[in-house]
């Protein structure tokens, strides 16, 4: 086998357990599940794998390179991304719902296109995502390989599953849709979702650059 074949599938293992681990992301898919259905919730995981591939285009380019080299870029970002969970996280905290895909305000955007928004911005505005690229991703380049090359494949295979587990997720909000209606489960899951979110939030907000 190839050193490349090698390295890929070596990667592949290796996101794929990091992709499983409950995260912000996963907190972000299932809260849009079932606020605003499987196509918003599609939509969370479109906007969070798009922000992925942004990250990783910066990696292969070297300009996340500047979070590792600027702790005040890395500190901006940190604080914006802080501050961006807190907020949503206080106003499910504040403004649960009292049921189920809510009628929106006049002239406010579709479910999908808010937790498109959200979903991109999480990743956007976190800078531990740049950072992690620019540090995990080198590991599994193998010498002799153009580095910007393999680091497009490594990232793309990363999307990749991500994409397919938050797709997981969208789908079994779906057999539940019933539970999910009733108002007491509505209330329950946005302010579970609010203090998830603060919760990284603040966790964000006390992590550094290592």
């Amino acid at each position: 086998m190839a050193p490349l074949e090698i390295s890929l599938l070596t990667f592949a293992a290796a996101a794929g357990l990091l992709t499983l681990t409950p995260g912000i992301d996963t907190a972000m898919v299932l809260r849009a599940s079932t606020a605003g259905g499987p196509r918003a919730g599609a939509a969370a995981a479109a906007g969070i794998c798009l922000g992925l591939l942004v990250w990783g285009l910066g990696a292969a380019l070297g300009l996340t390179a500047l979070l590792t080299a600027s702790r005040l870029a890395f500190s901006l970002m940190k604080w914006a991304g802080a501050a961006y969970l807190a907020y949503l996280g206080v106003n499910l905290l504040t403004k649960p719902r009292r049921a189920l895909l809510e009628s929106a305000a006049p002239g406010s955007a579709p479910p999908w296109t808010q937790s498109f928004r959200r979903g991109l911005f999480s990743n956007l505005l976190n800078p531990k995502v740049g950072v992690f690229y620019i540090t995990f991703l080198p590991q599994f380049i193998p010498h002799g390989y153009a580095p910007a090359a393999v680091c497009g494949l490594l990232v793309s295979i990363h999307v990749l599953l991500s994409l397919l587990w938050l797709s997981v997720l969208v789908w079994l909000t779906v057999p539940l849709g019933r539970f999910l209606r009733r108002p007491s489960t509505v209330r329950m899951l946005d302010r579970l979702t609010g203090a998830v979110f603060i919760g990284f939030g603040v966790k964000l907000a006390l992590t550094d650059r290592a």
